[in-house]
C-alpha cells in the first residue's frame, strides 16, 4: 500500500480525511500524470455512488482536473464497473469513481482507472502521491483559454446496462428474484437490467437518501434478504454493495452463497463448455479451504494471490486466466470485464442456472465450505505498521498456528481499505477455531495497543 492509495484507491472519512481540497489535489495530480508524454490533455470520466458526500467530492475532483486542462465527462450515479467499461466505449483516457464501496456513508473514496479500464498502475499512483503529498512536481495550471470543460453523459446507465444484457447466456424468463441494492449505485441499474432479462424482480434497499448506503443492507448484511427470499419462496436473492462491484447471494433455501461458492458454480460450468482457460481459477489467500478441495476433486487448478481484486486481476493478466475473484463477491470475468462487477456476476450465475434448470441450492452443493471465523481488530496506521514488525505479534501467530495444527489454517492481515486487522481461521472443528481466533485477536490487540498514539 502507498501513502495515499490503498488496495482499492484512496479512502477516508468525507470532509475530515477526504476533503474537497484533497479531492481537488488528486484531480490536478491525476491530470498531470495522465497527460505526461501526450500531446493532448486527457478526457476523464467521473462517476459516483449515492453517498451524501459524493457530489461534493466529484465536483472538487472535476475542478482539479479542469484546472490543469483536462476535460471531464460526468456520469452521475453509476456502479464502479460502469466507469471501467465506459472509459473504452466513450474513448476517454481515464475514469474515476467516487465511492467507498461497502463502507458506511461517512466514508468515501476515489478509484482511478486507466484508458483500458484497468485500475491505475502502482507507478502512476505513486507519482500522483508524490505530487499531492510532496508537491513534486507542482501541477501546471492551464491558461484561461485552455481550462477544461465539464459535460454530462445522459446515456451512461443505459449504455452500461445494455452491455451487461449482451453477456447473458440465457434469458431469465420465469425466474423470481429479490435484489438488495444496498441503497447504492445498483439502485440506478439493477431493476432495468434484470427485468430487461425477463426476471420477476422484488427490489429491496433501492431508495438511497445519501446516508443509508450499506446501512443494514447489501452484501454486508444479508439477514433481510434471506428473510424475504424465504417468505416469498423466491428462486434467489442477490445482494450488491454500495458501488455494485460485489455480489453475494441467498439460495432458494435461505442459505448464503458467497464469492467462493459462486466461482465454484461458474468454474465447473465454464470448464464443461471449454471456457475455463488452462483449467485455472484465481483466488486469494483468504479463499475458503473448501474451494481448494473443490478444485482438487474437479481437476481445476487454483492460484492464490494477496488479498485484493487488483492482485487477482494481475495474476489473471499475467497468465491469461479467465476467471478469478474473492470470497467477498468481487468476481472478474476477463471475457467481459476489466474489473469485478457484481451485476455481471449475477447475470452469469442466474443465466447459467436458467440454462441448466438447476436450483441455486443444488448448484452451490458442488462445494463444501469449511467453518471459518474472522475477527476484525480496529487499529491505527501506527498499529498496522507495527503488526508487520513486532516480534511478539509474530510469536502470537506462530503459537496459534501450532494450536490449530494440520486440521486447519490461520491468517492475519491488515485490511487494505479499512482501519482494521483481520484474524481468520478455518478448520474442521468450529468451536476450536473460534476459541483460537478470539484468543489470538485479543493478544494482538493488547500488544499493538502499546503503539497507539
Amino acid at each position: 500500500m502507498g501513502r495515499l492509495f490503498g488496495t482499492d484507491g484512496v479512502r477516508g472519512i468525507a470532509n475530515t480525511e477526504l476533503t474537497c481540497e484533497r479531492a481537488m489535489q488528486i484531480g490536478r495530480a491525476a491530470a498531470e500524470v495522465l497527460s505526461s508524454g501526450r500531446r493532448y490533455l486527457p478526457t476523464v470520466l467521473v462517476g459516483m455512488d449515492t453517498r451524501v458526500s459524493s457530489e461534493m467530492l466529484a465536483s472538487a475532483l472535476a475542478a482539479g482536473l479542469c484546472s490543469v486542462g483536462a476535460d471531464v465527462i460526468m456520469l452521475g450515479v453509476v456502479p464502479t464497473p460502469a466507469v471501467a467499461y465506459l472509459v473504452g466505449k466513450y474513448k476517454a483516457h481515464a475514469g474515476i469513481m467516487i465511492s467507498a464501496s461497502h463502507n458506511p456513508y461517512d466514508f468515501n473514496g476515489i478509484k482511478i482507472f486507466n484508458e483500458d479500464g484497468y485500475k491505475l498502475e502502482d507507478e502512476l499512483e505513486e507519482r500522483i502521491e508524490s505530487i499531492v503529498l510532496d508537491g513534486k512536481p507542482s501541477p501546471r495550471l492551464a491558461a484561461p483559454a485552455n481550462i477544461g470543460r465539464v459535460t454530462h453523459a445522459d446515456n451512461a446507465v443505459r449504455d452500461y446496462v445494455e452491455r451487461l444484457r449482451s453477456t447473458a447466456l440465457f434469458a431469465l424468463d420465469g425466474m423470481r428474484i429479490a435484489i438488495d441494492c444496498a441503497n447504492g449505485s445498483a439502485s440506478r441499474t439493477a431493476k432495468l437490467l434484470f427485468e430487461g432479462l425477463g426476471a420477476e424482480c422484488h427490489m429491496l434497499s433501492d431508495e438511497p437518501n445519501g446516508v443509508n448506503i450499506n446501512e443494514n443492507c447489501g452484501s454486508t448484511h444479508l439477514e433481510n434478504l434471506r428473510a424475504y427470499v424465504l417468505e416469498h419462496q423466491l428462486d434467489a436473492g442477490i445482494a450488491f454493495d454500495g458501488d455494485a462491484d460485489r455480489c453475494l447471494c441467498i439460495d432458494d433455501k435461505g442459505q448464503d452463497v458467497d464469492g467462493d461458492m459462486i466461482m465454484a458454480i461458474l468454474a465447473l460450468d465454464m470448464k464443461a463448455r471449454g471456457k475455463l482457460n488452462k483449467n485455472t481459477v484465481v483466488g486469494t489467500i483468504m479463499t475458503n479451504f473448501g474451494f481448494n478441495k473443490f478444485c482438487e476433486e474437479n481437476g481445476i487448478h487454483f492460484e492464490a494471490t494477496k488479498v485484493g481484486d487488483r492482485y487477482v486481476l494481475e495474476e489473471m493478466l499475467l497468465e491469461d486466466y479467465y476467471l478469478g475473484g474473492e470470497q467477498s463477491g468481487h468476481i472478474i470475468f476477463r471475457d467481459f470485464s476489466t474489473t469485478g462487477d457484481g451485476q455481471l456476476t449475477a447475470v452469469q450465475l442466474l443465466s447459467q442456472l436458467k440454462r441448466t434448470h438447476v436450483k441455486l441450492s443444488e448448484a452451490a452443493a458442488v462445494m463444501t465450505r469449511y467453518p471459518q471465523v474472522i475477527i476484525n481488530i480496529t487499529c491505527t496506521a501506527e498499529e498496522k505498521l507495527a503488526f508487520y514488525t513486532d516480534y511478539e505479534v509474530k510469536a502470537i501467530l506462530e503459537e496459534a498456528k501450532k494450536t490449530i495444527g494440520s486440521g486447519g489454517r490461520l491468517l492475519a492481515r491488515p485490511s487494505g481499505t479499512e482501519p482494521l486487522i483481520r484474524v481468520m481461521a478455518e478448520g474442521d472443528d468450529p468451536d476450536v477455531i473460534r476459541a483460537v481466533v478470539e484468543d489470538t485477536a485479543a493478544k494482538i490487540q493488547k500488544q499493538l495497543a502499546t503503539y497507539a498514539v
